[in-house]
């Protein structure tokens, strides 16, 4: 029944002015509101949709993943913008280096927050 439909994904915020600021000034992706709601113009023709709560409670998981080629590149332009990449030293998941990169495990990605706390990424895949 569902096969077909288009789909995408969506996460709360307590800000929409703050989130279209952080989304499109400071990661430079194509941002429009509607009816009190954000959406995120992604790569590939993916959409993202962020919505306002009032009570809202950040993620604790990775709400959204970029996919980079080079991530030690992704990742200094991302801190020269004013990111803070957050670190892990391993007790409740993967480490992380000082820059906040992991590099075990897994391909290289390096966790980050958007003002309302919830967890995004940039990862390092053959495709970013």
């Amino acid at each position: 029944m569902l096969k077909g439909s288009r789909t995408f994904s969506g996460f709360s915020t307590k800000d929409i002015p703050g989130a279209k600021e952080f989304y499109g000034s400071t990661l430079g992706l194509d941002v429009s509101e509607e009816n009190g709601m954000l959406t995120l113009k992604l790569g590939g023709g993916q959409s993202v949709m962020i919505y306002p709560k009032d009570d809202h409670q950040p993620a604790t998981y990775t709400t959204l993943n970029f996919e980079v080629s080079d991530v030690e590149a992704a990742v200094d332009e991302l801190t020269a913008a004013g990111i803070v990449f957050e670190r892990y030293d391993g007790t409740n998941g993967p480490a992380t280096d000082a820059r906040g990169i992991m590099r075990g495990g897994g391909p290289l990605i390096a966790w980050f927050k958007d003002p309302a706390g919830n967890i995004l990424s940039v990862i390092q895949t053959a495709g970013g």
